[in-house]
This record gives structure tokens, sequence and C-alpha cells, in this order.
């Protein structure tokens, strides 16, 4: 084997399952190798506190990614649910379309608690690499704030998109629908 195109470790489990199918000495030669790897990548790290606009980036972008797949998701579940809920259930049992679109919001936040999973893998997929920094930096008030920007601007680019449910929505439902007075005849 000359050259290893790509192995992609996404979680404990295939990081051991990697390693139980190694030998003794291929074991021994991966942790010097990593070992090699960590000493040329730590004089790269930047020792001050600040980041680079580089690290900077890479921050915003590892945090704001998963967050628009989860405000994509949750928005978008949200509406469709909260639009069935308000046509059926809440037809049956004369439910405002408030109480529909919180009954959606509930099937949306318990969809988003299993989706979360799985958003975050596709995010891994996606090869946005979290930046190396370094105990300093990390518990920076410049970290912190770009990770929460990021987030924030994240959820509210992905609840923006997850509104797409909207356009298939009649605008018309038959809880707004009132009859003109127009249409109707006194009888005179």
């Amino acid at each position: 084997m000359d050259q290893i195109d790509e192995i992609r470790i996404e979680d404990e489990f295939k990081a051991r399952t990697l390693v139980s199918t190694l030998t003794s000495n291929e074991r021994k030669l991966l942790q010097a190798a990593l070992g090699n790897l960590e000493k040329q990548l730590l004089p790269n790290i930047s020792s001050g506190k600040s980041l680079s606009r580089h690290q900077a980036y890479q921050l915003f972008l590892v945090n704001s990614i998963p967050f628009i797949g989860f405000g994509f998701l949750d928005n978008a579940i949200m509406l469709v649910a909260g639009g069935y809920i308000d046509k059926t259930i809440g037809t049956w049992f004369a439910l405002s379309t408030m109480a529909a679109a919180a009954l959606g919001n509930t099937v949306s936040d318990a969809a988003g608690v299993g989706l979360a999973h799985y958003v975050g893998i596709i995010v891994s997929k996606c090869g946005i690499k979290h930046p190396v920094l370094n105990s300093e930096q990390l518990e920076s008030s410049f970290v912190r704030a770009v990770a929460n920007l990021g987030r924030g601007i994240g959820l509210i680019a992905g609840c923006l998109i997850g509104m797409f449910p909207l356009l298939f929505f009649d605008s018309t439902s038959s809880k707004t629908k009132s009859q003109n007075p127009t249409d109707q005849n006194d009888g005179k």
C-alpha cells in the first residue's frame, strides 16, 4: 500500500474499529506518526491570544453551518406540521391557528433532537475543520463571540431558508374565509 487516499473517522466507535484491526507494530507506527505530526503542528499554532483572520473565518464557518441546517429543518418541519395540524386536528377540535403553530413547533423540536446528530454528520462530511487553537485562544472572549455570532447568523439564515414551505401554502385557509358582504343576497 503506497498511499492512502483518505480515511474518515467520524466517531470514537470507528476509531476503535480501525485500531482493533491493526497489529501491535502497526499501532506503534501509527502512534509515532501521530506524535511526530503533533510536534510539527505545535510551532504553527500561534502562541498569542489573538486569532488570525483565517482562524476566525474557520471558527465562524464551523459554528454557523450546523445551525443553518438546524434552523432550516426546524422551521420547515414546524411550518409543515403546524399547517397540517391546523387543517386536520385544528378543525376537529376548533384549535386556533396559534395553537396549531405551537403544536407544530413541538413536533419540530422533537424532530430536532433526533436530527441534530445527522446534521452534524453531514457537516463533518463537508470537510470544514475546526481551527487549531491553543488553550488561551479557546478561553478568550473573542473566540466565544465569533462562535456565538456564527451560530446566531447560521440559525437566522437557516430559519429564513426554512420558510420555503410557505410558498406552497394556500393563502386563503378555510378558517380565514369569510363571506363577502357584496355576495350575500339580503332577500330584497
